[in-house]
């Protein structure tokens, strides 16, 4: 087996929605991606009432694991960090497949906590969007979980926060219809609202705004009409309000099969992306 050069590193990112590997050179401190894999499980939408994981959502977990795992043979341990997320947190029989987990991908799992998880995506974001002297305020919109970061213009985080909602989350618990009811969306909207009320985010004093992962990602495909994603086309695309709250629109007025079929979406996403969105546009 091929040695891995010791300035190769590689971070396994295991969210509600969908598990992340990214593969990196190290050169002095500066990172460079040279591999990136990305896998819709649906983690979050295999807990029950009492939050246990199904069987399905375990496998579906178990079989990306063991693919990433095909790509970490030959990294060192020290090479190698993976941290889990809110559906780890919460799910009561996770200690029975954390093992399973580890077994399939060749490492150990770390469940952060939510603030952990907070820090660990501002750190992502002014690595290569760095401060610009005003406060900005860090949104990452998960399954299980939705993280707000707010920093101030030197960057030194103000506050952070882990809200206990997500897309996945939101819709299994308001939005049952396909597509949602008026009723379903209001009690949604209410649901966020409260939560950003009582999130200690001062939301006045934030000048400008940083989205990551997929809702925002799906977003920017859709204002910029690209028919294949292209990560560097929606990299540091600047949204306007209008277009948040028009493909918030859009997803929540259309049923799920015909927004599988849309460019750009995933069919795992495409149940979820109008809850999605309308965290987004509560935030916005």
């Amino acid at each position: 087996m091929t040695a891995i050069p010791t300035n190769v590193l590689a971070s396994v990112d295991l969210g509600s929605n969908s598990f992340r590997l990214q593969i990196c050179e190290n050169h002095n401190g500066q990172l460079k991606i040279i591999d990136s894999f990305k896998q819709m499980v649906r983690f979050a939408a295999g807990l029950d009432e009492q939050k246990n994981l199904s069987e399905e959502s375990q496998e579906r977990a178990l079989e990306c694991l063991a693919k990433f795992g095909e790509r970490l043979r030959g990294f060192q341990p020290e090479q190698v960090r993976v941290v889990a997320t809110n559906t780890f947190r919460v799910a009561k029989n996770i200690g029975r497949f954390i093992p399973k987990a580890e077994a399939a991908l060749g490492f150990p799992i770390e469940v952060i906590a939510g603030r952990e998880e907070a820090r660990l995506i501002y750190t992502g974001v002014v690595h290569t969007l760095p401060p610009n002297g005003d406060r900005m305020l860090v949104i990452d919109i998960g399954g299980g979980s939705t993280e707000l970061v707010l920093a101030d213009g030197a960057g030194t985080i103000v506050h952070s926060v882990s809200l206990n909602v997500g897309s996945v989350r939101l819709r299994e618990r308001f939005l049952h219809t396909d597509p949602p009811t008026p009723e379903e969306q209001r009690a949604s909207r209410e649901f966020v609202g409260d939560l950003l009320d009582g999130s200690g985010i001062d939301f006045a004093a934030v000048a400008s705004a940083v989205g990551v992962a997929g809702t925002v990602t799906s977003v920017a495909a859709r204002a910029l009409g690209l028919e294949a994603y292209s990560r560097d086309a929606v990299h540091g695309l600047v949204l306007g309000r209008d277009d948040i709250r028009d493909a918030n629109s859009h997803w929540l007025a259309t049923p799920v099969s015909e927004i599988e079929g849309e460019p750009c979406m995933h069919p795992l996403r495409a149940g979820v992306i109008g809850a999605g969105t309308l965290i987004l546009d509560e935030i916005a």
